[in-house]
């Protein structure tokens, strides 16, 4: 039997998970003392579901996923948008010391990967596959690099290792951020500051809000976000080469960062940053949602042990790297909790579950400015030009044969 999803029913399946995600949370005490983000609990059930019917009764359910880019740059638009360098400028130094912290994870990624995979006799590029290409880069950078594998190295099989190390990095990064920051918050009884801002960035809004919205904000905002969408993709076409790859939303969120500022100090426009914020949470939460329930978890089944092992070795090491140098290093307090989730979120998928690992955390113990501040700049686009570099160091070395 074969279904074949159209746009709108899957957008509608879509909001549906998020309304299914969300009532689970609120009657399952695990899902929310764990702080498990909503597109993850209800997109997991839907792709447990779809899996049980493919696997019993021979089903195949392919989702049309047009929306499902455009929400992602939607969404890195908004956190674009929101950056004002001014504020910026005031988490300059946790900032530096942020990006530091992620280059040393990006290293060990890479050497964990590599290690395990020559240990087990396969090519040292399928190990940095399973490394920060795919782990902090996600499924984009993974498909990228993967395709350059295949195409110019002949690795095989290297865009299903990528994606299925880029779904199991997304759907681990979800499930394991926000116990690693609850254990940190409960042991070292940590809470936010006194003086904490009620606002953040887009993503954080809390449990049971609502903003007030015009006719005027919506229509001015959603021209901005698709003028940052339309330049961006613009901008990475037209900047692709073969020696540095930056995926189409770095430009995005770049474009954003330039908007946002240029109107901003030029005092040429206000930016609704309530606006801004809902629609990159309802971005971030379809874009998650459909990820979730395109999942073919019947094809993760079929990794070969040796990748299983690596993607072991790499949560192992991720989780203990989150837990015992993210955390200190950025002041071991509520506000480097708040970031160890957000690491735990992006360094093992993407972005946008970093966002919803905080997002979840902060809807129950609170606000933190600092995360949603520092997070989305490193998580979002420093870490895709450091990422580059640490692969293409990682590729020049003798095993690799470049």
């Amino acid at each position: 039997m074969t279904l074949e999803i159209d746009v709108v029913t899957t957008l509608v399946l879509a909001i549906i998970v998020l309304m299914i995600g969300r009532a689970l949370i609120s009657r399952i005490g695990f899902l929310s003392r764990y702080n498990i983000p909503e597109p993850v609990v209800g997109g997991l059930l839907a792709a447990c579901v779809i899996t049980a019917l493919h696997i019993w009764a021979g089903a195949q359910i392919t989702f049309d996923m047009s929306l499902q880019t455009p929400l992602m740059l939607a969404f890195f638009a908004t956190i674009g948008l929101s950056a004002d360098l001014r504020s910026l400028v005031q988490g300059g130094r946790a900032v530096v010391i942020f990006l530091l912290v992620v280059v040393v994870m990006l290293l060990l990624q890479n050497a964990v990967g590599v290690a395990v995979a020559m240990s087990m006799d396969l090519h040292p590029l399928a190990g940095l596959l399973a490394g920060s290409i795919t782990m902090s880069g996600g499924h984009g950078t993974g498909a990228a690099y993967a395709t350059r594998f295949s195409e110019v190295d002949g690795v095989q099989g290297a865009m299903e290792i990528a994606m299925a190390c880029a779904t199991f990095g997304l759907v681990l990064g979800g499930l394991l951020g926000g116990p690693l920051a609850q254990k940190l918050i409960t042991r070292h009884r940590l809470a936010p500051a006194a003086d904490t801002h009620e606002t953040g960035a887009p993503g954080e809004l809390e449990s049971g809000m609502r903003r007030a919205l015009s006719p005027e904000s919506f229509l001015e905002t959603l021209l901005l976000i698709l003028a940052c969408i339309m330049i961006g993709s613009w901008l990475g076409k037209a900047f692709t080469n073969p020696y540095l790859t930056l995926p189409t939303f770095v430009w995005t969120l770049f474009t954003g960062v330039l908007l946002r500022n240029v109107l901003s100090l030029g005092r040429l426009r206000h930016i609704d940053d309530d606006t801004v914020e809902l629609l990159g949470t309802v971005s971030l939460s379809l874009f998650l949602a459909m990820a979730l329930i395109a999942l073919r978890l019947w094809e993760l089944v079929a990794l070969a042990l040796p990748i299983l092992a690596i993607l072991a070795a790499q949560v192992v090491a991720i989780a203990i790297y989150v837990y015992f140098v993210t955390f200190r290093v950025m002041g071991k307090n509520y506000d480097a909790a708040v970031m160890s989730a957000g690491h735990v979120g992006f360094g093992m998928g993407a972005t946008p579950t970093a966002i919803a690992n905080m997002q979840a955390l902060t809807a129950r113990y609170g606000p933190s400015r600092q995360a949603f501040l520092i997070i989305p700049v490193v998580g979002a686009f420093l870490i895709d030009l450091a990422n580059a570099l640490v692969i293409q160091g990682f590729m020049s070395l003798p095993m690799f044969g470049f």
